[in-house]
């Protein structure tokens, strides 16, 4: 995997003072991406256990809410297999971060058994995390005035609640 960028001290991508990390790599190509550069897999600096270390030491500094992963498309399955790893330090190391994921797929269509981007960590990555900003960017619903996502199609999901009940619960901030 390779990251095309880390923002820290980050406000636009989730509540708060967040460290964002954008993974490359997506194959949505959405019309009018923020960024697509991304979109090519091998663009940015290889992930490395450096670069998870300063991830997670700057994500200890106490003026942060939380970590937030976008890209490109951290669901794409050769991105989900590190993703998760960084998740799972993330909950071991900092369990008061809270984790936002923004991807182009759905979550009841792409991300459950059978979806088109479920593979072997996909549900420990969805149990894992707080918010996941779901659905593609279209460029035609595009709206200047939404929180934290760029089109009027794209939900925020409280996930904890969503995998609780079996059914998608939207955040407030929707």
């Amino acid at each position: 995997m390779n990251i095309g960028e880390i923002l820290t001290a980050d406000s636009a991508n989730g509540v708060g003072i967040r460290v964002s990390i954008f993974v490359s790599g997506c194959t949505n190509h959405c019309k009018g991406c923020f960024q697509p550069e991304t979109w090519d897999f091998d663009y940015g600096q290889e992930y490395t256990q450096e670069t998870e270390d300063y991830i997670i030491e700057e994500l200890s500094k106490s003026y942060y809410d939380g970590l937030t992963i976008l890209g490109g498309e951290p669901f794409e399955p050769s991105n989900q297999r590190e993703v998760v790893k960084l998740i799972r330090r993330v909950r071991k190391e900092l369990p008061g971060k809270n984790i936002w994921m923004y991807t182009g797929f759905t979550y009841e269509k792409d991300l459950v058994p059978g979806g088109c981007r479920h593979i072997e960590c996909t549900d420990e990555i969805l149990d894992s995390i707080d918010i996941l900003v779901d659905g593609r960017f279209i460029l035609e619903q595009r709206n200047i005035c939404l929180n934290f996502r760029g089109s009027e199609n794209q939900r925020i999901i409280c996930m904890k609640e969503t995998r609780q009940t079996g059914e998608i619960v939207l955040s407030p901030l929707n």
